[in-house]
């Protein structure tokens, strides 16, 4: 079969040309010409193109059927909550990660167990047949059943889909498949894109489910076009230190569930195991309470986690004082000291501040605000906050305390785990009294500041 024509388009301004050059003659642009395929002998204003579904006539929304997505298990709880329940036949799951952190250790053992009652298919295009028995063997998984090709051609993967048909399928990984109609090498972002579109069409038109695994930059961004992220349905990211034995799956985007939805794994000798317990993993145990110490509940998902927050603030010695926060918003952290000094008239401009969020996870969002000034001033008092206190709540430039979403949940997850003390925005402060937990509102950090004290 003759090989399809290919052309250089520019992902700037979609200009295209015969042969690549350094500069888009179009629009002036360097290094932007990145190869394509073409159809040849086609109207461009034809509809002989294929799409990802079969055509369906026009219809009022009222007279479409809205059941829900059925769902299937992968015998992993902590994967299945991060996909939303479980997969979805027709479903294109893209999972990234850095090397070695356990993206092929998770799908082999979830493909495992599918083959019990599916039939399964694992491509693998970065290792031998015999590396993937050795890992299976090393784990103790009991993967009689489970379909292994070892190929990187994307011809020869969708006639494998098409023969054995199944209902799983793994691609780890797509950027070392490359298709025949183009010239470029695995892993550009021409083969990426259209090995994914094809790989995705196959999904939505046979119904297999196709997880795909990507390649990730030194940044810890997915490798390759930003439309392999729009294609699929659902974005995970692995996240945590390699030298860790603590992994973190982070979902980005999902069409069938929650997105931010968070699962919590162990890495063991045999592989991957779910914690049952995370907030546990992200507390420190004292033996007794330390200066610059502050437990908050933040919300990851539907998932309500606590995770203590550090504080270390010492004299400068330099010139400009440092500023460095791990697992929290760096920027953020400047805003807050300005907000502590000018609402709460406590400095910090000659002081190193230094802030840590335990155990490796990553907060995003602002309700760690008042967890943050709480350590700090803890840190810069040298004196323990209360023993058993748990706080959250986004502070404002003008030194309130701003409510936030699911306080509810959050107060019932800190007095389930023994908290006897929430420090809480009063939009937050419940109806009902929780049992064992003693609420205190506040709506202004000097206030907040000034009930510790009390507490002291």
């Amino acid at each position: 079969m003759a090989k399809a024509k290919t052309q250089f388009t520019c992902s700037a301004c979609g200009g295209a040309s015969s042969k690549w050059a350094g500069q888009c003659p179009a629009c002036g642009e360097w290094n932007t010409l990145v190869e394509t395929a073409i159809d040849t002998g086609v109207n461009r204003y034809s509809s002989t193109r294929v799409g990802l579904a079969q055509t369906s006539p026009v219809l009022s929304l009222s007279e479409i059927d809205a059941a829900d997505v059925p769902r299937f298990p992968t015998g992993i709880e902590e994967f299945d909550r991060v996909l939303g329940g479980g997969l979805v036949a027709g479903g294109v799951v893209l999972i990234g990660g850095d090397p070695g952190i356990g993206k092929s250790t998770l799908l082999l053992q979830a493909l495992a167990h599918l083959s019990r009652v599916k039939p399964v298919l694992y491509v693998s295009g970065e290792e031998s047949g015999a590396q993937i028995a050795l890992r299976a063997n090393r784990l103790a998984i009991d993967a009689g059943g489970l379909k292994l090709q070892a190929e990187i051609q994307l011809e020869k993967i969708l006639s494998t889909l098409a023969d054995l048909k199944p209902e799983v399928a793994v691609i780890d990984s797509i950027q070392t498949v490359y298709s025949d109609a183009l010239t470029s090498a695995p892993g550009s972002v021409a083969q990426v894109r259209e090995c994914a579109a094809q790989l995705t069409r196959v999904a939505k038109q046979t119904g297999i489910t196709i997880i795909m695994v990507g390649h990730v930059t030194k940044e810890g961004a997915l490798a390759g076009p930003r439309v392999l992220e729009h294609i699929v349905d659902t974005v995970l990211y692995f996240e945590g230190d390699t030298h860790s034995s603590f992994r973190l799956v982070r979902a980005f985007k999902n069409r069938f569930g929650a997105v931010n939805e968070l699962g919590v794994f162990a890495m063991t000798e045999k592989g991957l195991r779910g914690v049952s317990n995370p907030s546990a993993l992200f507390l420190s145990q004292h033996d007794v309470q330390v200066a610059g110490s502050c437990v908050m509940v933040t919300q990851e998902g539907t998932r309500p986690l606590l995770v203590e927050i550090q504080a270390l603030v010492d004299a400068s010695h330099v010139p400009s004082a440092r500023r460095l926060s791990v697992g929290l918003e760096q920027n953020r952290l400047a805003m807050l000291l300005a907000v502590l000094h000018r609402h709460a008239g406590i400095a910090a401009f000659d002081q190193d501040v230094f802030i840590n969020a335990v155990g490796g996870v990553k907060i995003t969002e602002p309700a760690a605000d008042l967890a943050v000034l709480l350590a700090i001033h803890s840190s810069m008092r040298n004196k323990p906050l209360p023993r058993g206190l748990v706080v959250f709540g986004e502070v404002g430039l003008a030194g309130e305390i701003r409510p936030a979403p699911r306080g509810q949940e959050r107060l019932r997850e800190a007095a389930k785990l023994g908290f006897s003390t929430a420090l809480i925005p009063k939009a937050n402060a419940p109806k009902q009294k929780i049992e064992g937990l003693t609420v205190v509102a506040v709506d202004r950090i000097d206030q907040a500041l000034s009930r510790v004290r009390e507490l002291d």
